[in-house]
């Protein structure tokens, strides 16, 4: 394994890089989207990144706003990201050329696990992280059941910004295990129970974690599949 840290070089490198080669692809077929895996690459060709993204980061390689992209700190070629992770949100991010993990990580019915840390406002009851953990309403259906638990705030990297938190509201920290992976759903779950999430950070997806990975920096897994 190797870390490297980022390169603000990346972006122009990057820009023109390709990801049709073990890749996920879509098409539209009489009006619906079918969804496509590219044929698995040789394992000698294999590539897996696992970064840790900073808040305010976008999982894209370029931005006609010129805003921080992965390019601004991945420095591998044709490596794409399994699954996204919000602008706004933090932490573990895997990235790969290779089409099967990609919808291994990904496909809803693979149902593959992802630990997040979250934030929130306030100290949730036993009866609300109970909801969370059965399923709570939220306007795009029921939540599959989750794993919830109240966590000691861990140990983190500084968040710039800083997280707003309001006088006299204490915070408290919540890991929670998820097997679907709706836009925003911890934050949505959260706030549906009277906790809105303040910082959220995914420490795991399936078998990969975060652990000695700084933020802002990645490392590089190979021969792994």
């Amino acid at each position: 394994m190797t870390t490297a840290k980022p390169n603000n070089t990346a972006k122009r490198r990057n820009s023109g890089r390709s990801y049709n080669r073990g890749a996920i692809t879509t098409k539209k077929v009489n009006n619906s989207i079918k969804r496509e895996i590219k044929p698995a690459i040789a394992a000698s060709e294999r590539k897996i990144v696992l970064f840790n993204k900073p808040f305010d980061v976008l999982c894209q390689f370029t931005d006609e706003a010129n805003r921080q992209t992965l390019a601004d700190f991945i420095t591998i070629k044709d490596v794409y990201a399994a699954g996204r992770l919000d602008r706004d949100s933090e932490g573990l991010l895997l990235l790969t050329n290779c089409g099967k993990l990609q919808n291994t990580l990904t496909a809803p019915n693979k149902k593959t696990s992802k630990t997040y840390w979250a934030q929130v406002e306030g100290e949730p009851t036993d009866a609300a992280i109970k909801q969370l953990c059965q399923g709570v309403e939220l306007k795009d259906g029921l939540t599959l059941p989750a794993v919830v638990k109240r966590i000691d705030e861990p140990t983190l990297w500084p968040r710039n910004p800083p997280v707003r938190e309001r006088k006299n509201i204490p915070t408290s920290w919540l890991s929670i295990t998820l097997t679907e992976g709706r836009n925003r759903q911890v934050r949505r779950m959260t706030a549906h129970i009277g906790h809105p999430t303040l910082r959220l950070i995914r420490y795991r997806i399936g078998d990969y974690t975060l652990k000695g990975i700084d933020n802002g920096h990645f490392k590089i897994i190979a021969d792994e599949l």
